[in-house]
């Protein structure tokens, strides 16, 4: 695919469709053909006419979530695909050389929305979204925006200059050009890729996906130990990763055969900010295309439970997302048949569309946020976008960044400079937080086998994949499993199936008038009232109990990726809770009506409840934060289905 290499200068006076990539640090990558706009991602020309395989760059709109069947702000805009004719690449110094330098003037700046009412929608979403049992956490978003006189493509040169100078540790750094619409940005994550041919495995790819949160901003002199060292000791700082991890190890488990295993945690260290993360990797047989589609999109930048996170940001965000959040797909023939994809999350990108500059910045928002804080994360991302692209430097902040002044976003760090993760005490630091986590999570997981073996379970999903990581669960115990949504489920299925795991959800367990939790009740109450086998997951543990006569009840303060440990039957456990509601029991009740309950001694909060043919669990056994989480599971599968057989 290799032609005859244009000057950068040329490039931009052609008026021709064209992507710079730099991913290895040492050249930029420069792409060149023609751009269709496609409706969903299983038209992503991938093959010629003739059948011959075809690169192709796509930039993925938040949009595309309506493929999955989730809500958005559909803003229509395009599933663009440029179809490379042409991929060279040249030297960065090279790059450089040919690049404009000239300051890009900014005018009319400021955010979409005030920070008033920025920090009312924070407590809005503490309040009304996660206080009342919709979702672990969500991101929302602004925009900052302002007006660019200068020639687009000229801006975009310029900017992707100033990222290659000044930034590092981008996972890409970009710049797409296509008719009316400059695309530029440094993305520090990897939301997927898919490597193929492993020669062993034809047909097999390696996928990885690269969880990423917690947003350290630099101090005036740079990062230090002492300074990162308390920002790594955060309890939300912490909890936010594993709630990421938690949710893309879902989107791992639904197109991994294997699951997903974890390793890490990292840093990953920019010029201006430093995040922590983990890197997933698993196998899979998937079309790139469909492995993009159930991997939509990150949690990083939407929230968790997924399905609902998309609820919520149309709730509260006012306007559409465009790009932001979703992926930029690089889309590559693999010398082994199929196509590579290599694609990162459309953040830390500045997007310019007649003459009109925006960058989406977003605050991911916990049951313990401070309103204040996620304002200044907003300005303190969208300041760091603006310092790396040459937009704005210390002496020159416009005003509604003003507050961060105490933090130097934009200084260019010394290069080379040492990097903190080195620093054994850091590492050793980072190191610990697996002792909080799930070996199976941890581990390669065993393939077949398990006590259960030849014995299938059904799965209903109530909306919310953390089913998917019990199928992994599940299997490892030797179970065919079987997971469907909660409206395809039939009164038959339930009838048949030799297990049934009811899985669990957002939402009040309550609310009668929800169709999802109302047919989550004729299930569960089908199945207990057949005697039939059942285990009862969160939601479905709360229903379980409501028709067991316990009554139910907000808690206090959810408990969204909380970790406890917890007597399950006179067994201590190291479980994860994602809950907002609890079965709760006068403190020291340990039976009803035929029905075995732990439960919190103080509290009454109900952990667990057993009796004939059934069990339940409050917490997630399946989640990263469940240490005992296998062996709990089996215990419970154990009480419902009887002793394993010989």
């Amino acid at each position: 695919m290799t032609g005859s290499l244009p000057t950068l200068t040329e490039l931009a006076a052609s008026g021709e469709p064209f992507a710079l990539i730099a991913r290895d640090g040492a050249n930029v990558e420069v792409l060149r053909g023609d751009v269709v706009d496609v409706e969903l991602l299983a038209d992503i020309p991938l093959d010629d006419a003739d059948g011959t395989p075809r690169e192709v760059l796509a930039l993925v709109p938040f949009r595309q979530v309506v493929e999955r069947g989730f809500v958005c702000h559909d803003d229509h805009a395009p599933l663009r695909c440029l179809r490379v004719t042409d991929h060279d690449s040249m030297p960065l110094s090279e790059a450089l050389r040919q690049l404009p330098s000239e300051r890009v003037p900014l005018g009319d700046a400021g955010f979409d929305i005030s920070d008033d009412e920025y920090a009312d929608i924070v407590r809005r979403v503490i309040s009304d979204e996660i206080g009342r049992g919709e979702g672990a956490n969500f991101v929302i978003r602004r925009d900052f925006t302002a007006t660019v006189e200068t020639d687009a493509v000229t801006a975009g040169l310029t900017w992707f200059r100033a990222l290659l100078q000044h930034e590092r540790g981008a996972y890409w750094t970009f710049l797409v050009v296509t008719d009316g619409h400059v695309a530029v940005g440094a993305s520090p994550e990897a939301h997927v890729s898919a490597r193929s041919g492993a020669p062993a495995e034809p047909g097999t790819s390696v996928v990885t996906m690269n969880p990423i949160s917690g947003t350290f901003r630099h101090p005036r002199g740079g990062a230090t130990a002492e300074t990162l060292t308390e920002f790594l000791s955060s309890t939300k700082e912490t909890e936010e990763l594993f709630m990421v991890v938690d949710e893309e190890l879902k989107m791992m488990s639904a197109v991994c055969s294997d699951g997903g295993r974890i390793t890490g945690p990292h840093l990953k260290e920019m010029s201006r900010l430093t995040h922590t993360e983990y890197m997933l990797r698993g196998s899979s047989t998937m079309d790139p295309r469909d492995i993009l589609r159930e991997t939509m999109f990150a949690p990083t930048v939407t929230g968790s439970p997924m399905q609902n996170a998309c609820t919520v940001i149309a709730r509260h965000e006012r306007t559409p997302r465009g790009y932001y959040s979703g992926v930029a797909a690089l889309f590559t023939p693999a010398a082994a048949g199929g196509h590579d994809l290599d694609a990162p999350i459309l953040i830390r990108t500045a997007y310019l569309v007649d003459g009109r500059l925006r960058v989406p910045v977003g605050a991911t928002l916990v049951r313990h946020s401070d309103p204040a804080g996620e304002v200044g994360e907003t300005h303190g991302k969208a300041a760091g976008v603006l310092g790396a692209i040459g937009a704005v430097d210390r002496d020159e902040v416009p005003a509604p960044i003003a507050r961060t002044a105490a933090v130097d976003e934009d200084a260019p760090a010394p290069d080379p400079r040492p990097r903190l993760g080195d620093d054994p005490a850091i590492a050793a630091l980072l190191a610990s937080r697996n002792a909080r986590l799930a070996q199976f999570w941890l581990d390669p997981q065993a393939a077949e086998g398990g006590p259960y073996a030849g014995r299938e379970v059904l799965v209903v999903d109530a909306e919310d994949r953390f089913t998917t990581m019990l199928g992994h669960q599940l299997h490892h115990l030797g179970f065919a499993v079987r997971i469907a949504p909660w409206h395809e489920v039939t009164d038959a299925a339930v009838d048949e199936a030799g297990l049934v795991v009811f899985g669990p959800g957002p939402g009040d367990p309550r609310d009668g008038t929800n169709a999802r939790i109302a047919r989550m009740r004729e299930l569960v109450a089908r199945r207990a009232d057949a005697g039939s086998p059942l285990l009862a997951v969160c939601l479905s543990h709360q229903i379980l109990a409501d028709r067991l006569g316990i009554g139910l009840a907000p808690l206090a303060s959810p408990h969204q990726g909380l970790q406890k440990s917890v007597d399950v039957f006179g067994m201590p456990a190291s479980i994860g809770f994602y809950n907002t509601f609890t079965a709760r029991v006068a403190p020291g009740t340990t039976e009803l009506g035929g029905t075995e309950i732990a439960a919190d001694p103080s509290s009454g909060d109900v952990y667990a409840l057993r009796g004939p043919g059934y069990a339940s669990v409050q917490g997630h056994l399946e989640s990263i934060l469940s240490r005992d989480g296998l062996p709990t599971l089996e215990r419970l599968i154990g009480f419902a289905l009887g002793p394993v057989p010989a």
